[in-house]
């Protein structure tokens, strides 16, 4: 009977394009995680599979086997705005972001009374509003509020049933590490870190059920975006304990199903980018903190047209160190400067094979200097490229920052095509900058505690090569015509 699970999954393109090699592999990762499901979840979902066959296709019995285990569930909401899969499945896993509710309601409302413990006035809504991979969302009204806390609200609790899921299915995942990496081999695929990249995923997932801390970082991120008028981010409300998140209520609408007219969806694309990845990426703080799980599902625009962001359970962070890092690969590519650009890509990870590394650098420059503009874009397909090549171990947070960028530019690309990831962080990096000028004369020639990242002496560096600049562009490219194929 398993066997129909791997016809499954043979039969469809769930795996991008860009990563068309390791399908096979993919394949069989899968397969050893469900094969090592308790037996009651296995047997329930093969027959849940059996029974869907002759109604559903291929494809939507994927997304109702990825509904049945949260980890799976939580990889579709990640991939489901990655341009590399076609427009069908990636509508079809969107559909991931927001379920209509399935939980057990009263189940779902029996753990949240006992949460509230017969707080007075507290009146629960008939049924939840929302869904996710991991929790449930119940609107209420609350006719004794505090005075300062709003009389309606949502509540956010974990499934019932689903801490327990989560916990199995991550207790597979250091076995099926060693397993991939051992079948990688077989397949001939570059022999990538698994173990180390999914203990980082699972250390990450289980803060999923840590309601506790996603109500630190809501208060956290509230904070934050104080001083931006056109976002939101709900208020943490005193109902909240560890076990359940009050928030007050936000009306409005995926961002990707916003139905207004195109300006305005530019807009709202703007607005997510320019305040989920730019504004932390170019503040001086030494931790700039940023959402890691931005899918649409988690980005609504408002009844008053603010753009609002839920579900802070997972994050990540890089040190003003890091961000430096990532603008000096840049600066360097902006100057042809093969030298500062493996020198920066170091600073963002572990290397073990400079060579390759020096080789991906000069791959990147090559496409430079055939008109591909030295931005984020650029130097992440790098960092890709490097990492699928196991040349370079990134941290954790580096990773999350890649897929958030990622993630962020499938839901802009959904939301207003006109809008690119790329170029709203390098303008405002470039805004950035220009604020910062009439500071700068009076700076420490060596500091960087600027939000551009980039000190004194950086610019004067990068001042004196852009008269070797024709020079390192000819003999590149001359190196190019001599070594090309004839």
């Amino acid at each position: 009977m398993i066997a129909v699970l791997r016809d499954m999954l043979e039969s469809v393109q769930i795996v991008p394009i860009a990563y068309a090699s390791y399908r096979p592999l993919i394949v069989d990762g899968l397969m050893y995680f469900l094969e090592h499901l308790p037996p009651e979840r296995l047997d329930a979902i093969v027959e849940e599979q059996l029974r869907l066959a002759s109604a559903l296709d291929s494809d939507e019995r994927v997304i109702a086997l990825l509904r049945r285990c949260p980890t799976l569930h939580k990889l579709g909401q990640v991939i489901g705005h990655d341009k590399g899969l076609p427009a069908e499945i990636r509508a079809r896993l969107q559909t991931l972001e927001t379920m209509p509710p399935t939980a057990d309601f009263s189940a779902v409302a029996a753990l949240i009374r006992e949460e509230l413990k017969d707080a007075p006035g507290v009146v629960l809504a008939d049924a939840a509003l929302a869904e996710g991979s991991v929790a449930v969302v119940v609107p209420f009204t609350w006719h004794d509020a505090p005075a300062g806390e709003p009389d309606r609200g949502v509540l956010k609790v974990i499934k019932p049933g689903v801490r327990e899921q989560l916990i199995e299915e991550l207790a597979i995942w250091p076995d099926l590490a060693l397993f991939l990496e051992e079948r990688a081999l077989d397949y001939g695929i570059p022999a990538l870190d698994f173990t180390e990249t999914l203990d980082g995923v699972r250390s990450l997932l289980l803060n999923e059920i840590r309601l506790d801390l996603e109500q630190e970082r809501l208060a956290r991120a509230r904070r934050f975006y104080a001083e931006f008028p056109a976002v939101v981010v709900p208020r943490v409300l005193s109902l909240s304990t560890p076990l359940m998140t009050a928030m007050e209520y936000i009306p409005g609408r995926k961002i990707t199903e916003s139905g207004l007219d195109a300006s305005e969806r530019k807009r709202l694309a703007r607005t997510a980018i320019e305040a989920l990845l730019a504004a932390p990426f170019w503040s001086t703080s030494p931790d700039a903190h940023f959402h890691a799980d931005p899918h649409a599902g988690n980005i609504f625009v408002t009844d008053d047209g603010r753009v609002a962001f839920f579900d802070w359970a997972l994050t990540t962070e890089l040190t003003q160190g890091q961000r430096a890092a990532v603008v000096h690969a840049m600066l360097g590519a902006a100057t042809l400067d093969l030298r500062s650009i493996c020198l920066a890509i170091a600073d963002l990870g572990t290397v073990s094979d400079h060579g390759a590394v020096e080789s991906a650098v000069r791959s990147g420059l090559r496409k430079i200097r055939r008109g591909t503009f030295p931005g984020f874009n650029w130097l992440t397909g790098i960092l890709d490229e490097l990492a699928r090549t196991a040349a370079i171990h990134f941290p954790e947070e580096t990773t999350l920052f890649r897929k958030s960028l990622l993630t962020l530019q499938g839901v802009a690309e959904d939301v207003s095509g006109e809008i690119a990831v790329d170029d709203v962080l390098v303008r405002s990096g470039i805004s950035t900058f220009a604020k910062e000028l009439p500071k700068r004369p009076l700076a420490p020639t060596m500091s960087r505690e600027f939000g551009s990242h980039v000190s004194n002496l950086d610019l004067i560096n990068a001042w004196m090569a852009v008269p070797w600049l024709p020079t390192r562009y000819w003999v590149a490219s001359l190196r190019d015509m001599v070594s090309a194929p004839t």
